[in-house]
């Protein structure tokens, strides 16, 4: 028995280190066809001679700059964070094990177009590379990454369409006995970050006569790198990559750029379903039918100490897909889009088009589910997709709610065409903005009219920062690349306190003379009565906004407000005197217990700092930070800082907003200006850790080096993957 035991662990041996053999020599073809060249800020542009190549190279230089971040956000795909961090993390496994099936991804890799094969190919052989030539780095779950694991995370938006099903319902209606006591913090999808800022500028409104694109994400700090791809297969793409992907998500290539921006285009929905269990099956009812539910076994492994236990579920699915939750006596299915290699195809060969025939044909495979998109190009087409990915649905139902999945009328009617959807190409206005706003307003007058669609297709609202977008774009003119930075995306005024601030006016003047309020509340009033609404560092009236701001929306919770009533409009005209001032009066109290005086000035509150390569960061008051002027979204901030305190901090540190940002001209030759939250590199021990911190406080551009010679006129190393 043990000769026996011995001599399949040798055969064992045997086999895999030939195939590693095997694996080593392709891998090192792949480097000899592949360069890496990082410029002054770290930033790997990649030459490969294929396109595959490319990938293979920029993949290897992702894992270099953060493997961690890459290697996690595959376990989250798969559904095997539990197997990292225990049982917390079970039924967010669960979640996503409902959609992603690794016997279906296998097979929906193998009946992939040869040409996208070979990039996923490529994609696994880089990752798999640089862990053989990087021994030191010891992957937390994944030793050895496959091409299929390419399409479990085929979409770059910040939070993929899945993630808004509730855990803590997923749980309820699963298992709830299993950690009975286990409660989730579910996303809260009104904070932030709450999305992007996308501007196309048209020729005639810019002083070279050039198209101009802004691209401006708000996402969690870190959350994409800066790449530069290039292949002499026509690849020459550079922007924001999602760590781990193989494809450039916000940025440009020679002819055009694209920036996506989260929307409410209608791409989700949930169906209630009439079940009865008979003879130990479940059926739901349809139309005049009883069919059977789809019942699939889940399982979901998770680590306990030292062990690695398992939960195994039963899912059951609707011919609209999971059930995710019961509710009011009913089962409830959600119904959304699940199309990988599609998606991937999409994402990837966008980043490859030459105009605007071609963007839009690349649109026609309508997967990009959750954004809309501001486009730009070298002919000078300025253009606004509003959603990609929109059903077919009967308006007599309300689809902001849950709708009877039991009428047959309910079901979707396949995808309106791009047509049908909110289009803008060319406004005569000149420019387009999206700031995750309504699509209504997207070329000021020039828009498109909310009566001419189904309400479906965009539920999205007005915000501060949209509103702040028409009102500066409406009298710009001689736009630059520079002027397009300073005077239009990092333009600070805050527009949500233009309504609320001059109600609290009134409600302080309404207050009697002979109350000691009037007294103690005059200077504080009149300083935000005196205020340009402008958010800057030395500033003490945005201190004391942000403070009465938030006490204000806090209280005004218990408010019935209307879905579709701007926030600051409401809070105006429906919150009552005594609770604006009360909550100016809590923001007083609370900046002279943590500050020592209301009259901080913001930038002695708002701080950037990056001290650690955690995902979730950590921040300390007695470390060395940076004050920040720009302000949350929220208040219509369209530079984005999310901040906030910590519980062992008085000052409040940004993690989410302005992350990657990037103006583009396209002329003849494109030019283009970046800027990323802190630095390429993860590692705290590089110098492109925090080496764009000073210029991000500031919003001082970098200049981009798109052209091979000036790629090599900035080149601080040029290597190979594989090389130390």
């Amino acid at each position: 028995m043990l000769k026996r035991t011995l001599s399949v662990i040798a055969f064992f041996c045997l086999v895999i280190g030939s195939y590693s053999q095997a694996n080593l020599e392709r891998w090192e073809q792949r480097a000899q066809n592949t360069e890496i060249i990082r410029d002054q800020w770290g930033i790997p542009h990649v030459y490969g001679k294929s396109d595959a190549d490319a990938v293979f190279g920029m993949i290897y230089a992702q894992c270099e700059d953060d493997f961690n971040r890459v290697e996690v956000n595959y376990i989250t795909a798969m559904g095997r964070m539990a197997e990292v961090e225990g049982a917390n993390q079970v039924f967010a496994d669960l979640r996503m094990k409902l959609y992603i099936d690794e016997e279906v991804v296998k097979n929906e890799y193998q009946n992939s177009p040869k040409w996208l094969k070979d990039l996923m190919d490529a994609w696994a052989d880089g990752i798999n590379y640089f862990l053989y030539s990087h021994p030191e780095v010891k992957p937390r779950l994944i030793t050895e990454f496959e091409p299929w694991m390419a399409l479990t995370f085929s979409e770059g938006s910040i939070g993929g369409d899945i993630e808004t099903i509730s855990v803590n319902q997923l749980k309820a209606f699963y298992d709830k006995d299993f950690h009975a006591n286990l409660v989730y913090a579910e996303r809260n999808w009104e904070e932030e970050p709450r999305g992007s800022n996308g501007f196309a500028i048209a020729p005639k409104l810019s002083k070279t006569g050039n198209a101009l694109l802004m691209i401006n994400p708000h996402t969690s700090f870190y959350f994409r790198p800066e790449v530069h791809m290039v292949s002499e297969d026509g690849l020459n793409a550079y922007g924001a990559v999602t760590w781990g992907q193989f494809f450039i998500y916000q940025g440009f290539n020679e002819f055009n750029g694209w920036m996506h921006t989260s929307a409410k285009a209608d791409a989700i929905d949930h169906f209630a379903l009439t079940v009865e269990k008979r003879k130990g099956k479940y059926y739901y009812k349809f139309g005049k039918q009883w069919r059977p539910l789809t019942e699939k076994q889940i399982k979901v492994h998770y680590r306990e100490g030292n062990e690695m236990l398992s939960n195994e579920f039963t899912a059951f699915y609707s011919h609209h897909g999971p059930v995710i939750r019961e509710e009011n006596g009913k089962w409830v299915a959600i119904a959304l889009m699940v199309e990988r290699e599609k998606a991937l195809t999409q994402s990837y060969n966008r980043t490859k088009t030459k105009n605007h025939a071609e963007f839009k044909a690349n649109m026609e495979l309508k997967t990009n589910s959750s954004n809309s998109t501001v486009y730009a190009d070298r002919d000078g087409n300025i253009v606004f997709y509003h959603g990609n990915f929109i059903p077919v649905r009967d308006p007599q139902f309300d689809w902001r709610n849950v709708v009877d999945g039991s009428n047959p009328a309910t079901d979707w009617k396949g995808l309106h065409e791009i047509g049908e959807m909110i289009y803008i190409e060319n406004p005569e206005n000149g420019w387009i903005q999206h700031c995750n706003s309504t699509p209504f307003t997207a070329a000021g007058s020039y828009s498109p009219k909310r009566e001419d669609y189904p309400p479906y297709i965009a539920w999205d609202l007005e915000n501060a920062r949209g509103v702040n977008a028409v009102r500066i774009l409406s009298y710009k003119k001689d736009l630059t690349l520079e002027s397009l930075i300073r005077d239009v995306a990092y333009e600070p005024t805050l527009m949500a306190f233009d309504p609320i601030i001059p109600s609290l006016i009134e409600a302080f003047e309404r207050i009697p003379n002979n109350d000691s309020k009037k007294l103690k509340l005059k200077d504080p009033v009149g300083t935000l009565a005196m205020w340009d609404l402008k958010t800057d560092v030395h500033s003490v009236a945005t201190s004391l906004a942000v403070f009465w701001g938030n006490q204000l929306i806090s209280e005004a919770m218990q408010l019935d407000r209307p879905w579709d009533a701007y926030l600051f409009d409401f809070l105006a005209e429906n919150t009552p005197d005594e609770m604006k001032i009360r909550t100016l009066e809590k923001a007083i109290q609370k900046l002279e217990s943590d500050f020592g005086t209301w009259e901080t000035p913001w930038g002695e509150i708002n701080r950037f700092q990056r001290v650690t390569s955690e995902i979730q960061g950590q921040f300390y008051d007695e470390l060395p930070s940076l004050p920040v002027g720009y302000n949350s979204s929220l208040w219509g901030s369209l530079a984005a800082y999310g901040s906030r305190p910590y519980p062992n901090t008085k000052k409040w540190y940004g993690n989410v907003g302005n992350s990657f940002v990037a103006a583009v001209e396209f002329g003849e030759k494109v030019r283009a200006k970046s800027l990323l939250a802190g630095g390429q590199s993860g590692n705290p021990y590089s110098p492109h850790f925090v080496d764009q911190a000073e210029l991000y406080v500031k919003g001082e551009f970098k200049d981009v080096s798109y052209y091979r010679e000036d790629v090599l006129e900035n080149a601080k190393r040029i290597y190979r993957p594989g090389e130390r």
